[in-house]
């Protein structure tokens, strides 16, 4: 017999109040006290939060997560989940997890068999244990626990097919295996879940089931709540089986493929007790007339990301007849464009309101005025133009307001400082960033008691911040401000009236000494000083003030000092940036918590030994490291096997010599290796065969000789950039490098190399239109997510492009670039290196290459610099040069080219200087080619042959200057009268400035 939800309240009511009986204490049962040793006995737990399951502590029913029955004593619940306080979202909403934080807390391990002698227990949570079910199926002896009426495995990294066993759950309400990513194991939902018809409560979203929602699921009639969302490859075409679920409140059919979506609308708008519908990323209809659909009582609609099938620009009219809406999300729907739509003014009742990531461009409507109720209103990420409209003045329930990533302008109005109403609700969290606000804010919001999170970023700010100007902000916990003109005067001693945990002021003026009020700040973990005109050291006491800190940033300062003498010893920030300042001295220790450190561009100095071998029991946690440009020295320590979790290391402009150490070869997840001008010498490093992760390799300025091991494209598959110039490598360039099918950056500049250019060039598919990338930006990713740092980092490179060299960095990802000039390649360009139809730059100018140049060269249509100058290259310039219209840098100076330079709207447009040392004739040259087929030497100014514009101007010079000085040299009387004609004429000169100056 089904139970109707009035009957469901009074037992569960029952239950509670026979749990909460003071008659007598729960004795723990033997027998279940032994079964609870032995499921611990199979469990790890490293934060020993089992610590009082021991036979010391008789009575388990007051063991940590475990309740029973105040009469009976039989074991009821068991409640081990892990919290998700690890998960953290910055203000951007950029997800973060640290994972080693998260395996410090989760328990893992395997779920024993003789949990099931537990024949009382109702009620089992083991969510957040990510590791506890990592690699496992969901153990089948579960299905025996039919007592269990709660269960819930969500987050515990099960994987593979559902037992079927399950199904036999016939008393089971609540059941949640959500954020399990690989427990479907690519199938259908199973049918035998359809089978527990008392559930009230069904969450697998997040679980990569795909096919077709199975019609059974309508046999769930008791359902309540129904998650199906996450499921890219879920296709929800029957909407029968919804019909039946009179019940449902909320229904999340995110991400699914709504191919009948019609029918879907017009089907959930029957359920009368819908009250909650999250549709992200799904695809709607259009419906022009607002009459078609009625939900009368739905509270929250979540529409995030949605298209609409026609494509619409505008909000559809249906969602202002829902006047009952409470929460309303429409972000994400970048074709919505025009003015915020007025019809918003029906939803009075709204609370939440969030329109971010859309398309509209109006001003800020009038229409807002009448929310009355409204608590959240963001709006960030639109092309919101104009002032803050005084609409938003009599919200008076706001607690949070976000109008960042808009183009607003003006000065912030003073009514934003008295948003509070008769409830004392008052604004706690205001974001302005990234718009083109101006003035001092601080006039308008100073008074704004309550705010806690402040972040004014990125506007057009400017002025003097006071002690008075923040006295008032007493709750301010996160403040963001870079980005703008402040400076901040404050007394010496003053202390802030608040207590931060987030700090980013970077570009304010702070200096010259360091802010000694940040030492009041005990619970900051963010500290952004970044560019304030700090010209100090560190002072000692900062130590204490900074131990909690997880994210330090005082580059491009003028910090001084050794950091040894100053933050604490050895260093246990997280994420720690002091680059671009002045430290000197010896590097700093660090503890294993570290997992970003930046110490680039300063003055320390000595080798690095002490820094690298410290003698850790454990592996360091270290990610990023950047020591580039300093003074270090000696060879590098032979010390790396203890920072396996490297993945970008920087050494490049030291003065480090020897060869890399083999340690280095344990670097398995390295990705990014520069150590680039330095005075290494020895062989390419063997060491780095191991490294088969690296997507970028700079070796280039050192002393490096020997041959460019065929290993090298065999085991670095992955390599992107391979930059090894200036070097003194010999020998071939191997054929094995075109296996490296990632390879977009090719630099072999500046050697001894000889033989030819290898045919095979054409396999470096990357730099093929076909496959070249898309994205602007290489990264070196980790693992591990931390709260307040990313886990990847921006791959940068020096580039010799178009005759010069540049940082490449935010657009490193779209240049494609072979460069082997400079060594003593010989044959002919092999004809295969046309079909690289993605490559940029091409330059292997200074060898001693032969032949015509390739009569496929117009294919290459994404070249925008060719350099084939001083080589012995010869024939006629092919006439499909002139197809390549993006080039605009040429060189073909100083060969054996002969006939006419091809007519094109680029050619052309080059200088002469580009043709010279050639029989070439026609435009830009200034030789005109003859009509019977003779061509003529142009030498330029730079050309081995005759110059006769330059020998005529030698013998004019010679002429004149004989003419007019030697007579000067040979008579003194014409000297006197010449040097007394110059001063008379100085003399002129003087009296007629001061008559001119005079009035």
């Amino acid at each position: 017999m089904i139970m109707n939800s009035s009957s469901i309240y009074i037992l569960v009511f029952v239950q509670l109040w026979l749990l909460s009986l003071p008659c007598r204490e729960s004795v723990c049962i033997p027998s279940e006290r032994e079964t609870l040793l032995k499921f611990k006995n199979n469990l790890n737990d490293p934060s020993n939060r089992l610590w009082s399951w021991n036979h010391n502590h008789t009575n388990c029913c007051h063991w940590y997560g475990v309740l029973c029955h105040n009469l009976t004593s039989h074991l009821l619940q068991l409640h081990l989940n892990t919290t998700f306080s690890a998960f953290e979202f910055d203000y951007d909403y950029h997800y973060r997890f640290d994972e080693e934080a998260y395996r410090r807390r989760s328990f893992g391990g395997e779920i024993s068999p003789c949990l099931a002698d537990l024949k009382h227990l109702n009620y089992l949570d083991l969510s957040g244990n990510y590791f506890l079910g990592k690699g496992m199926s969901i153990p089948s002896f579960l299905g025996t626990m039919t007592s269990l009426t709660h269960l819930n495995l969500s987050h515990t990294g099960f994987n593979g097919k559902i037992p079927p066993q399950i199904g036999n759950f016939s008393k089971l309400r609540y059941l949640d295996l959500s954020y399990n990513y690989f427990l479907g194991e690519g199938m259908a939902i199973p049918s035998f879940l359809c089978a527990m018809t008392s559930l009230t409560h069904l969450d697998l979203s997040y679980t990569l089931f795909h096919g077709k929602i199975p019609s059974q699921i309508g046999n769930l009639s008791n359902l309540v709540y129904l998650d199906l969302g996450g499921y890219s490859d879920l296709l929800a075409e029957n909407v029968e089986w919804v019909s039946s679920m009179w019940k449902l409140e909320y229904l999340d059919l995110s991400y699914a493929n709504l191919s009948k979506a019609f029918h879907w609308l017009h089907t959930l708008q029957s359920l009368p007790s819908l009250t909650h519908l999250y549709l992200y990323e799904c695809t709607l209809p259009h419906y022009n007339e607002p009459s078609l659909l009625n939900f009368s009582s739905l509270q929250t609609l979540i529409l995030y990301n949605t298209s609409y099938s026609p494509a619409i620009s505008f909000v559809p009219k249906w969602i202002f007849k829902l006047e009952k809406l409470v929460s309303l999300e429409l972000s994400g729907n970048y074709e919505i464009q025009g003015p915020i739509p007025g019809g918003i003014r029906n939803l009075t009742l709204l609370q939440n309101l969030d329109l971010s990531f859309n398309s509209f461009s109006s001003s800020i409507p009038d229409c807002l005025d009448g929310l009355r109720r409204l608590k959240f209103l963001n709006l960030k990420g639109n092309k919101l133009h104009g002032t803050i409209s005084d609409a938003l003045g009599n919200l008076t329930s706001l607690v949070e307001l976000d109008l960042s990533r808009n183009q607003l302008e003006g000065t912030i109005p003073t009514f934003l400082g008295n948003l509070r109403n008769l409830r004392e609700i008052n604004l706690k969290y205001l974001y302005l960033s990234f718009n083109k606000f101006s003035g001092n804010p601080f006039e308008s919001l100073g008074s704004l008691s309550k705010l806690s999170y402040l972040y004014i970023d990125g506007n057009n700010f400017q002025g003097v911040v006071k002690e008075d100007d923040l006295a008032n902000l007493t709750s301010l916990e996160q403040f963001s401000a870079s980005g703008n003109n402040f400076t901040l005067k404050v007394g010496p001693n003053w202390i802030p009236n608040f207590q931060l945990t987030f700090l980013e002021v970077t570009s304010w003026q702070l200096g010259p000494s360091f802010p000694s009020w940040i030492q009041s700040q005990n619970k900051l973990e963010y500290v952004g000083l970044s560019n304030t005109g700090i010209i100090d050291s560190i002072p000692t006491q900062m130590c204490e003030a900074l131990s909690q800190v997880l994210y330090l940033n005082l580059s491009h300062n003028h910090i001084h000092g050794e950091i040894g003498t100053t933050l604490k010893n050895p260093i246990s920030i997280q994420t720690i940036d002091l680059s671009s300042n002045h430290l000197c001295g010896k590097l700093p220790y660090l503890s294993r918590d570290v997992i970003q450190l930046d110490l680039s561009s300063n003055s320390f100095s000595e080798s690095m030994n002490d820094f690298l071998c410290n003698d850790q029991e454990e592996p360091m946690q270290l990610e990023f490291l950047n020591l580039a440009s300093n003074n270090l020295s000696g060879e590098i320590p032979d010390c790396w096997m203890n920072w396996t979790f490297l993945v970008d290391v920087n050494l490049q402009s030291n003065h480090f010599v020897g060869n890399l150490p083999s340690s280095m070869g344990s670097l398995s997840e390295l990705q990014s290796l520069q150590i680039r001008n330095n005075t290494l010498s020895g062989i390419f490093p063997t060491s780095l065969k191991k490294t088969n992760q690296l997507k970028s390799l700079d070796l280039g300025e050192n002393n490096l000789s020997g041959s460019i091991p065929p290993w090298v494209g065999e085991k670095l598959s992955n390599m992107k950039i391979l930059r090894l110039r200036s070097n003194s490598f010999s020998g071939h360039i191997p054929n094995e490098i075109c296996q490296m099918s990632h390879l977009q950056v090719l630099d072999l500049a500046k050697n001894n190399l000889s033989g030819n250019i290898p045919s095979c060039f054409n396999n470096l598919s990357a730099m093929t239109l076909v496959n070249r990338s898309t994205d602007p930006r290489i990264y070196s990713s980790a693992l591990n997510y931390t709260i307040y740092s990313s886990n990847s980092d921006i791959v940068s490179v020096l580039l010799w492009l178009k005759g010069r060299g540049d940082e490449y960095k935010n657009i490193l990802g779209l240049v494609t670039s072979i460069d082997l000039s400079s060594n003593k390649l010989l044959g002919e360009i092999p004809r295969e290196i046309t079909d690289i139809n993605g490559l940029n730059f091409l330059n292997l100018s200074h060898n001693q290459l032969i032949g015509p140049i390739p009569e496929g060269i117009g294919n290459m249509g994404s070249l925008q610099s060719i350099d084939f100058s001083r080589n012995q290259l010869s024939g006629e310039i092919p006439p499909t040069i002139a197809n390549l219209s993006f080039l605009s840098m040429l060189d073909l100076s100083y060969n054996h080219l002969k006939g006419n330079i091809p007519t094109g709207t680029q050619l052309q447009t080059f200088d002469a200087s580009s043709f010279i040392g050639n029989n070439l004739c026609g435009p830009p040259l200034p030789i005109n080619c003859s009509s019977n087929g003779k061509t003529h030497s142009y030498e330029g100014s730079d050309g081995h042959g005759v110059n006769w514009f330059f020998v005529s101007m030698t013998i004019g010079f010679v002429a004149g200057f004989w003419i007019v000085i030697a007579p000067l040299l040979i008579c003194r009387s014409w000297r006197y009268a010449y040097f007394h004609f110059l001063d008379h004429v100085w003399f002129k000169l003087q009296s007629f400035c001061s008559c001119s100056i005079s009035v």
